[in-house]
């Protein structure tokens, strides 16, 4: 285990004595930082928006959405444009649709990498 390893587990351990949260909660998450892995997590939800589909081009693998701020990248909410992950997203959602969803800078474009149906 490297030193930083080592410390970080030991700060986690701290704060989780601290504030009376769970260790075996916070190690894990550092486990999972150092391993590399990368799954949804729970802070990965918040970054979930609302909106709803306008129009979709599966031609060119676009998807317009009227959304509310997008909080991972500091946007107010409008109408955009996204690229899309997946051409095959975009079988899942129709205009009017509403949806959260996630978007993601990706090689310089703003890019949809989940979809989910809204409430």
């Amino acid at each position: 285990m490297k030193t930083s390893s080592v410390l970080s587990a030991a700060f986690a351990l701290t704060l989780a004595v601290s504030f009376n949260l769970p260790f075996s909660a916070i190690a894990a998450e550092e486990v999972e930082k150092s391993s590399g892995v990368a799954e949804m997590k729970p802070a990965d939800a918040a970054a979930m928006s609302a909106g709803e589909v306008k129009k979709i081009d599966k031609e060119t693998g676009k998807i317009t959405i009227k959304h509310g701020p997008l909080v991972n990248l500091d946007m107010p909410p409008m109408t955009m444009v996204f690229r899309v992950k997946d051409p095959a997203m975009l079988d899942q959602v129709k205009p009017g649709d509403k949806i959260n969803f996630v978007v993601e800078k990706a090689n310089g474009a703003l890019t949809v990498t989940q979809i989910q149906a809204g409430s």
